[in-house]
Order: C-alpha cells, then sequence, then structure tokens
C-alpha cells in the first residue's frame, strides 16, 4: 500500500490498542511502527535499481525480522513511556500485530512481500488491491483526522476507530471475494475461447476493485485483456504481445536484465522504442489499457542506458488523465 494508507492504519491501530493509555501518543507510535518495515526504500541510495525493486519488501517485510526487531523496539518504547501504565508485554503485542499488519496489507497488491526472507525468495502476492484504492484508504485517512482532533477522553474516539478499522477490513475481504469470483470467470473463459496459456494473473485497474487486468501467458507472449464484476457476457476481447525474448539476447548474461526477470515472476516482454529496447513487467498493467489496447505498460526499464532508470520504475502511471478517461474507467468498471 501507499505510504499515506500505511500511516492511517498504524494510526487507528495505535489508538484501538494503547489510546485509553497513551492519548495521542499511540496514534504516533502506531503510524511509525506499522511503517517501519519500508525503511527499506532507502536502499535506493547504494544499489541499482533492479537491485532496490527485489530488496524493497524483502527482508524488512519477513517473519523473521518481525520476530528479530520486537523485542528491541518494545524494550525502547517502554523506557520512552516510563510513566505511562503499559508493560513490555503489552509493548510486544502491540508492536508485533502493528508490523504484522503491514505485511499482511501489503500482500494484497502485485508488489507482492517476502514472508519468508532469508529462506525463500518466493514473494506472497494476492493481487486483491490496487496499490492505491480510494475506497480501502479513505476511512481510514478520515478516522486518523478526526482523532487527532478529539480531545483524549472523547467518546466518540472508539467509534472513529471502529469505523475506519472496519469499514475498511471488511472492503479489504470483499476484494478477496470478488477476486475469486473474477479469477473462476476468467479461467472459463480462458477455456472456452480455447486460448492456450501457462500461467495467468488477474490485479485491479487503477484505483477500484471492480475492473481487472487480465494477463494469460504462453511461450511466445501474452493474452491480455480486462474484465469488470458487472461483465454479463461470459467472454473477452483479448489482444496479443509477444514476449520479443530476441531482443534481450545481447544482455544473456547481464545481472540487471536477470533480477528485472525475476521480480517479474515472468510476466515480462521486451520492445524497441526507437532504437531503445524496454523492458516491462507487466504485473503492474497499462496505461489507460482498458482505452487502448496498444497502451504502453507503466513499469518499464531502459535496458541499454540504466542510469535513466534511476529511482523511477513506473512512469506515467496516470500520465495524460483527465475527465474523460475517469469517465471511461467508471463505463468500464460498470460493464459497458
Amino acid at each position: 500500500m501507499d505510504s499515506l494508507t500505511h500511516i492511517a492504519i498504524g494510526a487507528c491501530l495505535g489508538e484501538a490498542m494503547a489510546g485509553k493509555k497513551l492519548g495521542k501518543r499511540a496514534i504516533l507510535y502506531g503510524a511509525l511502527l506499522h511503517s517501519l518495515p519500508d525503511i527499506d526504500v532507502m536502499c535506493v541510495l547504494w544499489m541499482s535499481t533492479p537491485e532496490s525493486l527485489l530488496a524493497h519488501r524483502g527482508f524488512t517485510h519477513s517473519f523473521l525480522f518481525v520476530v528479530l526487531i520486537t523485542p528491541v523496539l518494545a524494550w525502547l518504547a517502554q523506557r520512552w513511556n516510563r510513566s505511562k501504565p503499559v508493560t513490555y508485554k503489552k509493548w510486544i503485542v502491540m508492536t508485533a500485530i502493528l508490523l504484522l499488519a503491514h505485511l499482511f496489507v501489503d500482500a494484497t497488491n502485485a508488489y507482492g512481500v517476502a514472508w519468508w526472507e532469508p529462506f525463500s525468495h518466493n514473494r506472497v502476492i494476492w493481487n486483491w488491491t490496487y496499490v492505491f484504492d480510494p475506497m480501502y484508504s479513505l476511512w481510514l485517512i478520515l478516522a486518523m483526522i478526526v482523532l487527532l482532533f478529539l480531545r483524549k477522553n472523547h467518546p466518540g474516539r472508539r467509534i472513529w476507530v471502529k469505523i475506519g478499522l472496519g469499514i475498511s477490513t471488511v472492503y479489504l475481504l470483499t476484494c478477496g471475494l470478488i477476486k475469486y469470483k473474477i479469477d473462476s470467470d476468467v479461467r472459463s473463459i480462458l477455456k472456452k475461447q480455447q486460448v492456450a496459456y501457462s500461467d495467468y494473473f488477474t490485479t485491479p485497474a487503477p484505483m477500484n476493485n471492480l475492473l481487472w487486468f487480465v494477463v494469460a501467458a504462453n511461450d511466445s507472449g501474452y493474452h491480455i485483456g480486462y474484465r469488470s464484476l458487472f461483465d454479463l457476457k461470459k467472454k473477452m476481447d483479448f489482444h496479443f504481445i509477444p514476449r520479443n525474448e530476441k531482443l534481450l539476447k545481447p544482455w544473456q548474461q547481464d545481472e540487471d536484465v536477470h533480477r528485472l526477470k525475476r521480480f517479474s515472476k515472468g510476466f515480462y516482454a521486451a520492445s524497441l522504442r526507437g532504437d531503445t529496447v524496454i523492458l516491462s513487467d507487466l504485473r503492474f498493467g497499462q496505461m489507460m489499457g482498458w482505452k487502448d489496447n496498444a497502451a504502453p505498460f507503466v513499469f518499464y526499464y531502459y535496458v541499454q542506458y540504466p542510469k535513466s532508470n534511476r529511482y523511477v520504475m513506473q512512469r506515467g502511471r496516470f500520465k495524460g488523465w483527465d475527465r474523460e478517461t475517469l469517465l471511461s474507467l467508471l463505463r468500464r468498471m460498470a460493464g459497458k
């Protein structure tokens, strides 16, 4: 999830677990502790872009990290709050819940998390949610803002915590059910339309959970389409994008290219932009692909010019968006 959503989740959890004992300080501690795993974004300062992509949501998002860091953070928190009636055991429980909640929420979108590092590099990727979904984040952010202004003993604090955590949690679980329905429909459609594939994935289109981006892979490339929860016809319009592995032949021994392929979980495609080879990760979708089949992917890498990729890999996710773009997204979400 995005940083603001993580801050809001942590703030609401902190208030729920320790608001009565710590006051508004619980909001601060909750936001900080829940956001801590994302400290790994700093690795971009000394790693190449492909290395940092694999490092992000790596060890600091693992269960081992939670086990190792929780006692230390709990001890520090207790020392800094000696005047507060919160035991070390309580700090342990709070810290562990805040960190584990981060690991769980991040597993719901396309980037995934390395729960089992350093024992396994495999990432948990559920593809339930878009990285920023207003319908999930809005309630948490609103609750956090209200909690910052309500006085410590105001009876409404508990109500707003329930609103923020309750509605967002129900929505998140609903996303999982929608994912199950979309996957079931897609498998049925692929079989009915005799689309040969070895693997596939579905992931939400930008900022919603009703329209889904679908990619079915075979040996030579990918069948790509979109499926709305409200689509009535048991069929899909697919277009084919070749993998173009031959374009990457000059970089067969390049470590960064190998890292990018690993990061993409095998869902990558090469293309030419002028005389420049582009390596795209399909898992993060297209720029307004529901409007234009030929739309470029938002996540791409200039193979010949590694320095041009510094700090930036997702380019133009909302480039060119206007009122008509938003309306077209809403129409497609509605199954039209």
